[in-house]
């Protein structure tokens, strides 16, 4: 801290300079916690963990509480809505429903409108809520992140109950720090890193899912297998069968387990923040974004990821650091489970006849602040980073994707 300024004594004026300049270095630690719960049927009173959640704090008065709920679950389960109004109703001692839920959009369309994530702000000042009181969000990842932002503005953050409704959100997006939307055309480009109050992950949920949501959780699944733990990985592969055809054992074996090893990485790896250049859980993500955005969104999260592991793991596989078999099996177990790995998108090319994925390097490059780090799969359970990637082997093994896929 420096100061430079003169001060008054009459009748002299005398000119104050310090000596020498000061400095105060800051350093202090915030310890995050909260809980992670699974149930089935959070809104039933039999062991649900809702209430534990929302609760006033013993003498505390009664919480202040506003759902905001995924457009998609409301159409899934039309009833749900009155199902919460009622369960609020019956523990009104101990927290009121400020208004009906909120139906939002769903996918990323709320993510992509700053127009809804204001209006959601504008309403929770307009029923007066505090740093006390709580926003329960019900959907899936994008959903979230969109109203986790939203929450994160008022007040400097209100207190954030994530129930997610999907299988991506219930084993990744829903249970992690990041919030946030698009703008100017990119994937979160504008958010914040504020950790929930809790997680409810209901498996009741899931019932309400298309096919194509179900499979979305599945990619992720296999992400941080390959890069966390190379039993998991084994597992899964021996599990894709059942997973594509919507085996519910298998599905919260898969969601525990890989919520497990994210929460680990979170707590572990020394950057729950993303300060640094390396974002070990952004393995095959550098297309996958790219994708998303080339389709307009219509490509899905875990679709798109789905992709990108498979084409850095077959990239991988060609630098030596996996078996050849073990990238085949990952794609194998991808196409059993139901996804489509060779969307138009992922061939599209542009006027200069250059690949239009291979943009998709540069803006993650400007994502990590200029210096790019992938981190590959270095062996199957491990990690190794690169800091560039050749054109001419990506194309080769986008190829090799393609074969793959349609063999």
């Amino acid at each position: 801290m420096t100061f430079t300024g003169i001060i008054v004594n009459k009748p002299t004026i005398t000119l104050y300079t310090p000596a020498m300049s000061h400095r105060i270095h800051q350093t202090f630690q915030v310890p995050l916690s909260y809980p992670v719960h699974f149930c089935r049927d959070a809104f039933s009173d039999h062991e649900s963990p809702l209430l534990e959640v929302v609760k006033p704090e013993a003498g505390g008065s009664v919480r202040r509480v506003m759902v905001v709920m995924d457009e998609g679950v409301h159409q899934a389960f039309p009833r749900l809505s009155s199902r919460i109004q009622s369960w609020f109703a019956s523990h009104a001692d101990q927290v009121q429903l400020v208004c009906p839920p909120e139906i939002v959009p769903g996918g990323e369309t709320l993510k992509n409108d700053y127009r809804c994530i204001m209006g959601l702000i504008d309403q929770m000042l307009e029923y007066h809520l505090c740093r006390h009181s709580v926003i329960l969000a019900i959907g899936g990842g994008a959903v979230l992140d969109a109203v986790g932002f939203a929450t994160s503005l008022v007040h400097r953050g209100l207190r954030l109950v994530r129930m997610p409704s999907t299988t991506l959100s219930q084993n990744d997006a829903g249970i992690g720090v990041k919030n946030g939307m698009n703008l100017h055309g990119g994937k979160n480009t504008v958010g914040v890193f504020a950790a929930p109050f809790a997680v409810i992950n209901d498996a009741a949920l899931l019932k309400g899912l298309t096919d194509a949501q179900w499979r979305d959780g599945i990619s992720e699944a296999f992400k941080v297998a390959m890069i966390k733990d190379r039993a998991f990985f084994e597992e899964l592969l021996e599990m894709s069968p059942a997973l594509g055809q919507r085996d519910e054992a298998a599905m919260d074996r898969l969601i525990q387990r890989c919520a497990e090893l994210h929460l680990e990485h979170i707590a572990t790896s020394g950057d729950p923040f993303e300060l640094g250049s390396a974002r070990p859980l952004d393995f095959g993500h550098w297309s996958a974004h790219k994708l998303e955005s080339m389709s307009g969104y219509r490509i899905s999260h875990g679709q798109a990821v789905a992709i990108g592991i498979a084409l850095d793991a077959l990239y991988a596989s060609r630098l030596g650091w996996i078996a050849s078999s073990e990238a085949h099996a990952l794609v194998d177990a991808l196409v059993a489970c139901g996804f489509d790995l060779t969307p138009p998108q992922l061939t599209q090319r542009l006027g200069d006849g250059s690949l239009q994925l291979l943009q998709g390097l540069d803006e993650f490059r400007e994502h990590l602040g200029g210096s790019l780090t992938l981190s590959l799969p270095s062996p199957i359970g491990a990690i190794q980073d690169v800091h560039e990637m050749n054109a001419d082997w990506i194309e080769d093994e986008l190829q090799n994707l393609v074969t793959l896929s349609c063999a």
